[in-house]
């Protein structure tokens, strides 16, 4: 058996339905994390025997009935190193500092009890200050298709892990970044969700009261179910919050219009990266053709509160973290991450009051924003550098890439990092975030799709694939379309049926229509989008259809014929007939 070069979840799962056991796949794994060490990229600080892990892939197979249940039976994952895990040294970057935990972090806890394994611990940059992946003893972690340029940090060992192919997945952590630049470089999905969402016990602070466990992933779909799994209160963590309003995508609202905020043009900043910035571009008139509101907005009040990360007082809450080391131990701490760390104690508690009272206001400015647009969508990072030029300049050009990352653990928003194209000067990646405040995952993944859709499907798909149409849950906007999106369809036009249909609201939650054949003259012409799907993704969207709904050829004006949804007449007498709107975005409208 040979794995693909990308490795997901889906990978994985498929490879175990067919009758392989994890301890034979973990032995192919091993294969290729070896050859990942021998190009000299320093991915991994610590990782566990082959032995080990098949031992602990054993365990989980002895209770296979329970197994069965597990959502992420068998799949590896590597875990950034200011995480804990049992059995293995925490070293955030810096071997003098390693310990051995007594107990693994909670997010690691959750992961395991659902069936994952962890491989080891990734490269960082040293006690995650900084997002370059430059700024560690164990060596520069270099892009993972370029090693010249750099990974991104300062989770960038975890990032590269999964572009990779080492692991379909992995756990990071965010304070100014760390969890979305790496991703943007590699073409991944990188989620930093609300702080306190995830759990942060167990992971060595970089700002405690601003720090976040993140993940990367290649879908959209797998991170959200990697989230969902994250996504507990731990009453044992003083800054885990109880979730508001955190949603799986299948659970997602009804608005069918988006509103997305870009900064004001003549307030750009990509510091001359003319590639970076028409890779934005296309992206924002993607959207709007897709059917998105631009609205323009005055940035300042985030750019200037993102200051107070690394020139306010929040660089002594980094000091703070580490201080007894700082003091015991300066020149084992990286030259820059010192003089960052040492900054910090320069700073008084008068200061500190200050930056918080500063914080508020810019807080207060930007909650009216909030009201017009439904998120903003951001370069995640406004250009990128090879690793001898972050070398040469390394504070000025990490700060560089912060420009659209700093404020957002200090505003208290969420944030989604999806790809956005391939820069064609170096053929490596372009990321945009989308932001929006506290408790907006939902939306966020909602959203995200649509923002993923032209590069994460191909058009037309290989083969040709199939035509297929929906009239309501499934349609843009509508809290189905992310499972269409999911599956790989791709949206082809809008069009309506022959005037040969009954439209129905039947009485589900969420609300769903059923489109009903009947004789000629009988019916209405009724609003409908054209996808195309592959044959299995269609095969994998019907299993998700419940009742009364069913697979059938469908008319469209012309007398062109496609597959779509269909419910039976007789099932719609506890329906309501809503014909006469045409469509089910103006029922919805009435």
């Amino acid at each position: 058996m040979t794995l693909p070069e990308t490795l997901t979840l889906e990978t994985f799962r498929q490879i175990y339905a067919g009758g392989t056991s994890p301890r034979d796949v973990l032995a192919l794994l091993e294969e290729r994390w070896e050859e990942c060490e021998k190009t000299g990229n320093p991915v991994w600080i610590n990782r566990r025997s082959l032995a080990e892990l098949q031992e602990e892939a054993e365990s989980l197979g002895q209770r296979k009935a329970e197994c069965e249940a597990l959502p992420l039976y068998g799949i590896p994952f590597a875990v950034k190193d200011n995480i804990d895990v049992r059995g293995l040294p925490t070293t955030a970057g810096c071997p003098e500092f390693a310990y051995r935990p007594e107990e693994e972090a909670m997010a690691v806890v959750l992961l395991r009890q659902a069936g994952a394994i962890v491989v080891g611990k990734t490269n960082l940059d040293q006690f995650a200050t900084g997002l370059v992946g430059t700024r560690s003893p164990y060596g520069a972690c270099g892009h993972a298709r370029a090693p010249e340029w750099i990974s991104g940090g300062s989770s960038s060992g975890s990032a590269v892990a999964v572009a990779a192919g080492l692991v379909p997945f992995s756990l990071g952590t965010d304070t100014a970044g760390s969890g979305r630049v790496p991703a943007a470089f590699h073409g991944l999905v990188g989620v930093k969700g609300t702080r306190g969402l995830v759990s942060t016990r167990g992971v060595v602070p970089a700002c405690r009261s601003l720090d976040c466990v993140t993940l990367f992933a290649h879908s959209l779909a797998e991170a959200a179910e990697i989230l969902g799994l994250l996504a507990k209160f731990d009453p044992r963590d003083p800054y885990s919050r109880r979730a508001k309003a955190f949603l799986r995508p299948a659970e997602l609202g009804e608005s069918e219009v988006f509103t997305f905020g870009v900064p004001r043009e003549s307030e750009w900043c990509f510091f001359g990266d003319k590639e970076a910035e028409r890779l934005y571009r296309a992206k924002i008139d993607a959207l709007v053709k897709l059917g998105g509101v631009r609205r323009d907005i005055d940035d300042r009040p985030l750019r200037e509160a993102a200051q107070l990360l690394y020139q306010g007082p929040w660089v002594a809450e980094r000091t703070a973290a580490v201080e007894a080391f700082l003091q015991s131990n300066p020149d084992k701490i990286h030259p820059v991450v010192r003089k960052i760390l040492e900054s910090g104690k320069e700073k008084s508690a008068v200061e500190a009051y200050r930056g918080a009272y500063a914080l508020e206001e810019y807080k207060r400015q930007t909650e009216d924003l909030w009201s017009t647009v439904d998120f903003l969508l951001l370069p995640t990072a406004p250009t990128m550098y090879r690793i001898a030029e972050v070398e040469k300049d390394p504070i000025r050009l990490n700060s560089r890439l912060g420009t659209y990352t700093n404020f957002v653990n200090l505003l208290d928003l969420a944030a989604l990092a999806v790809p956005a194209g391939e820069r064609e000067d170096n053929g490596l990646g372009f990321g945009v975030s989308l932001i929006a405040p506290a408790w907006s995952e939902n939306h966020l993944f909602r959203w995200a799709a649509l923002v993923q859709a032209e590069e994460s499907v191909p058009s037309p798909l290989p083969g040709g694939g199939i035509l297929f149409a929906v009239c309501g849950a499934h349609l843009r906007g509508q809290p189905l379309h992310g499972q269409l999106l999911a599956l790989g369809a791709t949206f082809v036009e809008e069009t309506r049926t022959a005037p040969a249909y009954r439209l129905y609201a039947l009485p589900t939650e969420p609300p769903k229509p059923a489109l009903v054949q009947v004789e000629e003259g009988s019916g209405g012409s009724i609003q409908v989008e054209l996808y195309r799907i592959s044959e299995e993704g269609l095969g994998r969207l019907l299993t998700k259809v419940p009742a009364p709904l069913a697979l059938g050829a469908l008319r469209l004006q012309g007398d062109r014929e496609v597959c779509g949804f269909l419910g039976a007449e007789g099932s719609c007498r506890k329906a309501v007939d809503i014909t006469a709107y045409g469509s089910w975005r103006n029922w919805q409208k009435k």
